[in-house]
């Protein structure tokens, strides 16, 4: 298991490294649908089956109180997400995403490294 996720850190500091190619058809999409839209589908297919949904369900599976779980999570969410998209829109235009690109590779690199190399093993992981 070590091996399958260093080598997926490697690989996906890798893959951080490839440009982004910005596609007509996706511009197309946003217009039509409309920016607010676009962004609920896009985030509901990313975030599709994580952590947070299957809790939800399973809460509101629970506790039989749909509406209470779904309106705590989304705001639990919320208060996570808007400071950091917030934050994110204002320093957007001031760091070149080459950059951010690379950083975030040389995070990967390194967790990838560490895990291949045993970081972890005598925390039981």
């Amino acid at each position: 298991m070590r091996w399958i996720l260093g080598v997926s850190f490697i690989a996906m500091a890798v893959w951080t490294m490839i440009p982004d190619k910005f596609e007509e058809d996706d511009a197309n999409l946003a217009t039509k649908a409309g920016v607010f839209m676009t962004t609920l589908v896009a985030f509901f297919l990313a975030e599709m089956g994580d952590k947070t949904q299957v809790a939800t369900v399973a809460l509101a599976a629970q506790y039989n109180a749909l509406f209470a779980v779904v309106a705590g999570t989304t705001l639990g969410m919320m208060i996570a997400n808007v400071p950091a998209a917030l934050l994110g829109d204002r320093i957007a235009n001031r760091i070149p995403v080459r950059l951010v690109h690379t950083i975030a590779a040389a995070i990967f690199a390194v967790l990838g490294i560490a895990t291949l190399l045993g970081a972890g093993k005598s925390l039981g992981f």
